[in-house]
This record gives C-alpha cells, structure tokens and sequence, in this order.
C-alpha cells in the first residue's frame, strides 16, 4: 500500500491561524470529492474554528482513564477504521496519555500516513527539537513538549501560515485566542513582541531550510537532464532587494523572499554604502545586522560602496545575472511639476530587460479623502 502524503501548516506560534488553514484546505479537498474526517481538533474554545469544521465528519475522541479523571485523545484505531482518504489532525507534537498506542501524537499520524491515508497537520515551530533548544536559549522559556526534525523533513509539504508579531498580540487583545484574564500575562511573558520576533523568525528559516532540502533532494531523484533543465530554470529568476539598515529593511526583504518564493527563484541583497561612510566603525556593525537578518530569509547579503546608487546597482546585477530589482518606494526630488530623475530611472536607463517590483511604506500612505454627499 502507497504511503499517504503529508502536509504540515506551520506557525510561529497560537492564535497564528494554522487550524483554520488545515480546516480550509479540509473542505477545499472535500469539494474536490475527495473523502475528508477530521481525526484531532482542538479549537480552544474559539468560535471562528468550531464554525470551520461544519460540514466535515469528526471522528470521535476515545476516553481514557488517567490518574483517578478521563482524558479525552485522539482514537488512532477509529480512524484506521474508517480510513478516510484525508484526515485532519491537530496538534503535531502533543504528547499522549500513558497507555495509548504512542508516546506522541506524531507517531500516530505515522501511522495514519502509513496505512495510506493523507494527512493534514498543524505544529507550532517552537516544538521542533532543534529549535526548541534555540527559543529556549533565546528567550528562556523551555519547551517541553518536543518532536524531532525528521518529522516536518519526511513531510510532503510544509505550508507557513504566516502572522506579523503586531497582528497576533492584537488578535490576543481582541479575546480571539485566550480568555479575557489570560491576555494581560500572555502578553507580558511568551507573548511579548521580542519573544514573538525570534518564532516568526524561526519559522521564516525552517521553511527556507525545508525548501532547499526538498529542492536537493528533487535533484537527487532526477535523471541528468531533468537536472540540467531544473537548474537552468531555478536560475531564470533572480532576485535583488535593495535594503539599508532601517525599518524598511525587513519590509522589503519579506516581499522580495515571497515573490522568489512563488516564482522558484533566488534572492540576493544589495546595501550600497555612500563612500563618506565606508571608514565609519558603524557601517560595519550595521552591515552585520542586515548580515543576520538576510540569513533568516537564506538570502545572500552584498556590500557595495560607490557614491552612485544606480551604478553599483549595475555592476551586482551584471555579476550576479539578475533578473528582478526590489525595492522600496523612491520618493521624487520634486513635490511639485514634474519630478526628477529617480533611482528607478537611473536603474531602468541602464537596463530597461530588468523587472523592478517597488514596495510600498503603510506608514507613509496619505489620509484617503471621501467626498460626502
């Protein structure tokens, strides 16, 4: 019997959305007429991912006596039983109660996934082994319950369901992932804006990391010339983000990391420093932090110091055969009349084949004005 496949929505961290997207993806399937059960899921009491899971069947939970109570947990046989074609199932690394056919729930959807039953899967990054030692160094606070690695690398697909910091502490002020009392101490210790940088990033990496192995492994499997044409159209895409060491930077180098993404390309990025500041003991510490942050998103970080943005911009692009340009938003010399020449400009006169993706700042988008009446 065929393996089943498996498919893994992963997050920085709750409340990020990850339920919801398998729940999504379950009746996107189910529409296809495919045969869906959920086999796990947990909703925390949250009214939005109860309503998701109407119209799918759920496979009842078993109970299990624990330590003079009644646990309720996944019921593995039930769903070897009923064998659906897809099965849903929560909660990756939760560890089980003493006396189930596993210690954690990752071995029971090896199970699932064995018996040919496809399997969609939620994980919060942090459980991973390897990065939970790193959260912990990080941040202090010790993940207990752990799966190895192995796990999200034998996964057929691994989807990042993706949440800036800002976004989720707002949904977890809005009551949509604890309770009311819980919000002021959730957000003052795991939940902290800093805590929540270091999982999206986290997160961020492990999908690049996952992506590049899948990727080596394709190569692997292919004949030769399957390979050649695998990359020759890997580098048909290349990707140069322009960045310098202020907010803008991480704004930028997301979107240019999604298109590439999307379009199976590469991403390189370009700081070019003015040549007064080349000398300043700054730079360097500035050059090391972009450094770090393109590593995150596996970009490869280039320094150039000239005068000329646009010319140095000319000579990375011919050395690195770029295809595509991000950047930001320039902003023109002139509020008024006709503007003058700007970067774009400058960068399209000296190769009009390039294609350049600008970035917008939401911070600087004027008041939209409505007319009454």
């Amino acid at each position: 019997m065929p393996r089943g496949e498996h498919k893994v929505f992963l997050g920085m961290a709750v409340g990020v959305g990850k339920t919801c997207r398998m729940l999504q993806e379950g009746h996107s399937v189910a529409a296809k007429g495919q045969d869906v059960a959920i086999g796990l899921l947990e909703t925390h009491g949250r009214p939005e991912t109860a309503a998701l899971a109407k119209g799918l069947e759920l496979i009842p939970r078993q109970r299990v006596p624990f330590q003079g109570a009644v646990v309720e947990e996944m019921d593995l046989p039930a769903i070897l039983r009923r064998s659906p074609q897809v099965c849903l199932i929560d909660e990756l690394a939760h560890t089980n109660t003493t006396g189930l056919e596993h210690h954690q729930r990752y071995e029971d959807v090896e199970d699932v996934l064995a018996a040919g039953i496809t399997v969609f899967s939620t994980v919060n990054v942090q459980h991973l082994q390897s990065v939970s030692e790193r959260i912990a160094e990080k941040t202090g606070i010790a993940i207990t319950e752990r799966m190895p690695d192995r796990v999200l690398d034998e996964a057929d697909e691994v989807v990042v369901v993706d949440l800036t910091p800002e976004a989720l502490q707002a949904r977890i002020t809005e009551g949509k992932v604890f309770p009311a009392a819980s919000v002021p101490v959730a957000l003052e210790s795991f939940f902290n804006k800093d805590n929540l940088g270091v999982l999206r990033e986290m997160a961020l990496l492990q999908v690049v990391e996952e992506v590049e192995a899948h990727r080596l492994t394709a190569e692997v499997l292919n004949d030769e010339d399957r390979l050649i044409s695998n990359v020759a159209a890997e580098r048909s895409h290349r990707f140069l983000g322009l960045v310098r060491p202020d907010p803008s930077a991480n704004r930028i180098i997301r979107r240019a990391w999604t298109i590439a993404e999307r379009l199976g390309g590469e991403l390189d990025l370009l700081w070019v420093v003015p040549s007064s500041e080349a000398d300043d003991p700054e730079t360097d510490r500035r050059v090391d932090e972009l450094r770090r942050l393109a590593a995150v998103f596996g970009a490869r970080m280039i320094v150039e110091t000239d005068r000329s943005v646009a010319r140095a911009v000319a000579r990375v692009v011919t050395r690195c055969q770029s295809t595509h340009i991000v950047m930001g938003t320039p902003h023109p010399h002139q509020r008024l009349g006709r503007p003058s020449s700007t970067l774009v400009d400058e960068i399209v006169a000296a190769d009009p084949s390039l294609d350049i993706v600008l970035v917008g700042d939401p911070q600087a988008a004027p008041p939209i004005s409505r007319d009454v009446g």
